[in-house]
């Protein structure tokens, strides 16, 4: 029996990134736990701290549903990490507001995150490194920034923010 299936002309660019990324994913998830966090608590961590951010915007900018937001912003308020104080601008809307002791573990988990990121570079000579970061970044914004609408939606990439 003869296979059927088409011809590859190309390589497989999803299956590349899909695979890369899961990968990455993962060893960041190893990581990151070893101080107790997940990389949904890192991410509301750090961007909390850039500036004064709603919950709702937070949850955008790691691509969390709002369930999904929730159980994040407790268990960083159980940890006492983060808490939740009224915006000073909206009185409907919730801020996160990351503790001192949050502070310090956002310093140490951004040094653990640039590792793996680091550790996953250094698999590729320099010259590689430089080229495959511009491509990505061109994709990201560029051809590949916007998803296409489609009746049947794919998992949502976090957002850049």
């Amino acid at each position: 029996m003869t296979s059927m299936a088409p011809a590859r002309t190309e390589p497989d660019l999803s299956y590349l990134l899909d695979h890369t990324s899961h990968v990455l994913r993962t060893r960041m998830s190893a990581a990151l736990g070893e101080i107790g966090l997940t990389a949904r608590m890192h991410c509301v961590l750090v961007h909390a701290l850039e500036e004064e951010r709603t919950q709702v915007r937070l949850a955008e900018i790691g691509d969390m549903d709002k369930t999904t937001m929730v159980v994040t912003v407790d268990a960083l308020e159980k940890a006492g990490l983060a808490e939740r104080r009224p915006s000073g601008t909206d009185r409907r809307a919730r801020i996160i507001v990351v503790t001192e002791e949050g502070a310090k573990v956002a310093a140490k988990s951004q040094e653990i995150v640039d590792g793996v990121h680091e550790q996953a570079l250094a698999s590729l000579p320099d010259d590689e490194r430089t080229v495959l970061l511009r491509a990505l970044d061109r994709l990201a914004t560029g051809h590949l920034e916007t998803p296409a609408e489609s009746p049947r939606p794919a998992r949502r990439a976090r957002q850049r923010g």
